[in-house]
């Protein structure tokens, strides 16, 4: 029987087939899928099989998934596109008789009125509806996603933002990785909601702080209105759309939303979460 991740050729999925064979998992009993397997050539030279795989290819899922006893939904990167793409992959997922479905979410999916919220709760739904045994991964923010704005404050010496005195607590890619393979390699995770997260939410003084230090440049805090923040977007270079989204997700960071601490991702990977200014570092370097 294998374990499939969808999303190997992204970045979390590639990490969770490395923290699986950091478990013991033997590479020849995983198969990943994706879109850009010529990203894959070394997670093939170790022996996991890649398949060319969108979500919603029905043969290419049903033959990534004919000897499946666990699918790892990573979810997809397409906001407005996920819930039919995942609907699609539990489909697959139930034509192939796979037992069980681990599924990457966003914190408190069912009740939050974060921007991102509504496709990963009509997942959920799915899911619990799918008669397969499920557990929810409730993914908070990633640290890696603020890589971009770091290093262009590091060229400009600011660090645009319209989140306020809002945190974060994030953690490293590799952090829900390791708690995704954690959670597929050990036992009573089925049913289970966890709602992970880094232990310390920061601030945005906080992160600019930890950008100078690992970039060695001065960085500091610009905080502007949502309005300026849009036109300071459109202004290099970004569609209107893609830059409402950002300003949207900063106004959800002010409100509070991406701020809890569970401590549900330390229990399940056996030690804290990656500091902030350690995933800054290890980012840049990568």
């Amino acid at each position: 029987m294998t374990i499939v991740v969808t999303g190997a050729t992204g970045h979390l999925g590639r990490l969770i087939i490395d923290a699986l064979i950091a478990r013991g998992v033997e590479p020849a009993a995983i198969v990943g899928t994706g879109r850009a397997v010529e990203r894959s050539a070394d997670l093939t030279a170790r022996g996991v099989r890649i398949v060319a795989a969108a979500y919603d290819d029905a043969a290419a899922m049903d033959a990534a998934l004919a000897d499946a006893e666990t699918l790892m939904l990573v979810s997809g990167s397409e906001v407005g596109a996920r819930v039919a793409q995942h609907a699609a992959a539990i489909e697959a997922a139930q034509r192939a008789g796979v037992r069980r479905i681990v599924y990457t979410s966003v914190l408190d999916a069912a009740d939050s009125p974060l921007v991102l919220a509504p496709e990963h709760a009509a997942t959920e739904r799915l899911l619990a509806d799918s008669g397969l045994a499920v557990t929810v991964l409730r993914n908070g923010w990633y640290t890696e996603n603020y890589l971009g704005a770091v290093q262009q404050a590091a060229q400009s010496g600011a660090l645009l933002t319209s989140a306020g005195q809002g945190r974060v607590a994030s953690a490293s890619r590799r952090d829900y990785a390791e708690a995704a393979a954690a959670v597929i390699t050990g036992e009573g995770h089925e049913g289970a909601v966890y709602e992970l997260s880094g232990d310390v939410a920061w601030g945005f003084d906080e992160l600019a702080a930890a950008a100078s230090t690992v970039t060695g440049a001065t960085i500091a805090v610009q905080q502007v209105t949502p309005e300026q923040h849009v036109a300071a977007l459109t202004g290099a270079g970004l569609d209107a759309g893609t830059a409402g989204f950002v300003v949207a997700l900063d106004g959800d960071i002010r409100s509070g939303l991406l701020a809890s601490t569970s401590g549900d991702l330390a229990r399940l990977i056996g030690r804290p979460t990656t500091p902030l200014e350690q995933s800054l570092r290890a980012a840049l370097a990568g």
